[in-house]
């Protein structure tokens, strides 16, 4: 793809995909990343959440009060994880994070004294752009590590046309709002935004370009809130969109569509991690990295979130009716490091046994974090007129039983182990239900062991 970015009022042409955003069951490739700052009834019932069905199309007015109405598709919320790819020109001096031309050119001194020790003098990010070469890039191959790893959704060019040949993946676009130094932007800012021309000549055109020609069933907006949604025109793009678009029944958007806008408008937030359930729809987007979005030559192997991690992560945000999306950093030669494919291959084991508690579930509005067990989780899974639930045990209980609080034996049908044969056996205690796990070796599972219990 070829992208061009400004600076100065020079024009900069780069041939190169920017940032990918892939779930585990979706995935949505970024554009103009460079600007963003890469980047929220019955006891054992589930509380369902307002869905649409793909077909179902509602007529939707450029305002919030009509917008924040309009349902959550219920792929989307079946759909659970998402995978950030970040690659762009930043991939190129590829140290500390996404942040480095703006930190470059406000003189910010670790980004400063960077380039003084190892490039020579009056060296340029422009220049960097050459050296984004990409020769490694394989589509097919990124394509089979994303679904090995539980993705079944992308687009853009040739990894667009790899990923949809080879995956169940659904596509969706990122696309920030900003551009740091473009000059139709910067005109509209000296004019205290009594003008609109970045608006109404790039940024409209643009998005409305890519939706019709890529289809996207996610677009994930970012960088709005350097100014108010009315500068950006965000309710008139979101009425088109919901309205008039080639996707208008399947895709779903984010919060972040300008000024004091995330946690209260547009789609699903995306403005914390919360430690509770919330009514409304989240995604919880982070990075195996535990500190830059991008691929740093000098990160540690203790920089990066171990495979308990993120399982414990996963667990926590999907109990509180939330979805994930998980960051991978990307060479500048157009590759993905072993440790982000290690990750992404124990993450697609684990699912291959675990996706039943993860995909189509939803929240168990009777308990999501266990009363007396601190390490589990749960998720439940409507079937007829039953409800399934499922108790996500992050730690292996040392006495080879566990106490749950949350759950009433008296009510239990059965409770399985996912990934291991019959059925285990459980009793009621005084304040809880004790079930008994099986013999470890028996399992074929290395993390998080998920329980399926069946109620009459």
């Amino acid at each position: 793809m070829n992208v061009i970015f400004y600076y100065k009022n020079k024009q900069y042409r780069v041939a190169t995909f920017l940032c990918i955003m892939v779930a585990l069951s979706y995935m949505v490739i970024c554009y103009n990343a460079e600007y963003s700052d890469g980047f929220e009834r019955l006891e054992q019932g589930v509380l369902h959440m307002p869905l649409i069905e793909e077909e179902e199309s509602t007529r939707i007015e450029p305002n919030w009060e009509s917008i924040d109405k309009r349902p959550i598709p219920k792929w989307y919320e079946d759909a659970k994880f998402g995978i950030f790819i970040h690659w762009g020109v930043y991939s190129v001096p590829s140290f500390k994070n996404e942040w480095f031309w703006y930190g470059l050119e406000n003189r910010r001194s670790v980004f400063v004294e960077f380039m003084k020790k190892n490039y020579p003098p009056n060296f340029t990010y422009q220049e960097f752009a050459s050296e984004l070469t990409g020769e490694f890039f394989n589509a097919t191959q990124w394509a089979e590590i994303f679904e090995n790893s539980g993705a079944r959704y992308v687009s853009d060019g040739e990894l667009a046309e790899a990923v949809r040949s080879k995956t169940k993946l659904h596509f969706g676009l990122y696309y920030s709002l900003l551009e740091w130094f473009h000059p139709l932007h910067l005109s509209d800012i000296a004019a205290d935004l009594k003008t609109q021309l970045f608006v109404d000549q790039k940024l409209i055109p643009e998005m409305k370009e890519l939706v019709i020609k890529y289809k996207p069933e996610i677009f994930w907006s970012d960088g709005g809130w350097f100014q108010p949604h009315s500068y950006w025109k965000s309710t008139e793009f979101l009425a088109w969109l919901y309205n008039s678009s080639p996707v208008k029944d399947t895709v779903v958007v984010n919060d972040r569509w300008g000024t004091n806008m995330d946690c209260h408008h547009g789609g699903y937030l995306t403005c914390r991690d919360p430690d509770e359930l919330l009514s409304r729809k989240w995604e919880n987007a982070m990075t195996i990295d535990k500190y830059a979005w991008v691929f740093r030559r000098e990160a540690n192997i203790k920089d990066f979130l171990t495979i308990e991690e993120i399982l414990t992560t996963i667990a926590q945000t999907v109990s509180f009716n939330g979805n994930i999306a998980l960051n991978v950093g990307i060479t500048k030669e157009g590759t993905i490091s072993p440790i982000y494919q290690e990750r992404l291959a124990d993450l697609g084991k684990w699912l291959n046994i675990n996706g039943q508690a993860i995909y189509s579930t939803r929240h168990w509005s009777h308990c999501q974090r266990d009363s007396m067990a601190e390490k589990v989780w749960y998720t439940a899974k409507a079937k007829g007129y039953k409800t399934d639930v499922f108790a996500i045990v992050l730690e292996w209980p040392k006495v080879g039983y566990i106490d749950l609080g949350c759950l009433q034996a008296k009510i239990i049908e059965t409770i399985s182990m996912l990934g291991v044969q019959g059925s285990l056996k459980f009793e009621p205690q005084a304040a809880s239900t004790r079930i008994y796990f099986p013999n470890k070796v028996n399992t074929s599972n290395d993390w998080a062991w998920c329980l399926l219990i069946s109620y009459y």
